[in-house]
């Protein structure tokens, strides 16, 4: 395996990574209204993420640095085509990091209410433009000779790229109501259930539809086993639901979302974003691809550096495994 093919998979495996731990994290975000009835209740929503969610955005800005340095052309020809659904994507994030240290600031409900407000929206913005984004990505864009896009922006606009942003929504509601089945107890927990079970089907009905769209359009013979592989892992998580075992249905969900990557970098392959005004101008790997010396420098970094972020994340879990519940909410105060 040469070393441009070697970072596409590592780019894909990045995108993986942040769709599956920031996907719950939006999730919650999306669903605070909904199951947090009372103020304690959308606490406890809120600190399931809280020791983690500024460590999982971490994915996006390395999925987007690595594609920057060992995929120049495939970073400008994407970045610039997007620019501005990527800077309201960035406004996003930004407003949920600020909306989760600044609403228990001041103890007041219209403070908290105006914050909360800020996590929902942005917890729906986030998902939105990042599907439309990878879709786009997936199904091309209007490129020129020169890798330079056609028309103005709105050209990123289609009814797969649409489709794209309404099944990452979806599925990041459905993995955040699992994931508050899994670290909630109490009513909440009972809540998440039955939301997950009640929306299971119709929230991974885009996602289904998303793959096998990719699939009919650009899909070879051997990504019908990650796509099926998908499909069967996302409803088999819906029963262990039923079955009062969160835990397996989240790592299902996992299962689902892998398949779901794998399935869309593969039709993607041996392209970085194909041209729809014309075949021959898409972006191929090897022709936007760095040359050997970034890439082999980049590859010893990643080398030594990823271990040491997969321990230290996966050291972050561990720590804060435990369910939460009313009773581990302390009463409301203004620091």
């Amino acid at each position: 395996m040469d070393l441009p093919t070697f970072w596409f998979l590592v780019i894909a495996l990045l995108w993986l990574g942040y769709l599956f731990l920031e996907g719950f994290d939006f999730g919650v975000g999306m669903l605070l209204p909904v199951l947090g009835r009372s103020e304690t209740g959308r606490r406890v929503l809120i600190n399931t993420i809280g020791p983690v969610w500024d460590g999982n955005e971490v994915w996006v800005i390395v999925a987007a640095g690595a594609t920057f340095a060992a995929f120049p052309g495939w970073y400008a020809s994407l970045f610039s085509t997007a620019y501005l659904p990527l800077l309201l994507l960035l406004l996003a994030l930004i407003g949920r990091g600020v909306a989760f240290e600044y609403r228990g600031k001041v103890d007041s409900d219209r403070w908290r209410r105006t914050w909360d407000a800020v996590i929902v929206l942005a917890s729906w913005i986030a998902p939105a433009v990042v599907g439309l984004v990878l879709s786009a990505n997936v199904f091309g864009l209007p490129l020129d000779a020169n890798g330079d896009r056609v028309g103005g922006w709105w050209t990123i606009f289609s009814l797969p790229t649409t489709l794209g942003a309404i099944a990452l929504v979806a599925f990041s509601m459905l993995h955040g109501a699992i994931f508050l089945a899994l670290k909630t107890e109490g009513e909440m927990r009972l809540r998440a259930r039955r939301f997950a079970l009640r929306a299971g089907i119709p929230l991974l009905l885009p996602l289904a539809a998303l793959v096998l769209v990719a699939q009919f359009r650009g899909g070879q013979t051997w990504t019908w086993v990650p796509l099926v592989i998908a499909l069967l892992a996302g409803l088999i998580g819906l029963a262990r639901v039923h079955a009062d075992r969160e835990g397996q249905a989240f790592f299902l969900q996992g299962v689902a979302l892998t398949g779901v990557v794998v399935t869309l970098f593969g039709t993607l392959w041996p392209n970085v974003i194909p041209s729809t005004l014309d075949p021959a101008f898409s972006l191929s790997i090897q022709d936007t691809a760095a040359s050997d010396y970034p890439l082999t420098v980049m590859t010893w970094v990643a080398a030594f550096g990823t271990p040491a972020v997969l321990i230290y994340q996966g050291w972050t879990y561990w720590v804060f495994r435990k369910r939460i519940g009313t009773k581990h909410i302390p009463p409301v105060h203004a620091p």
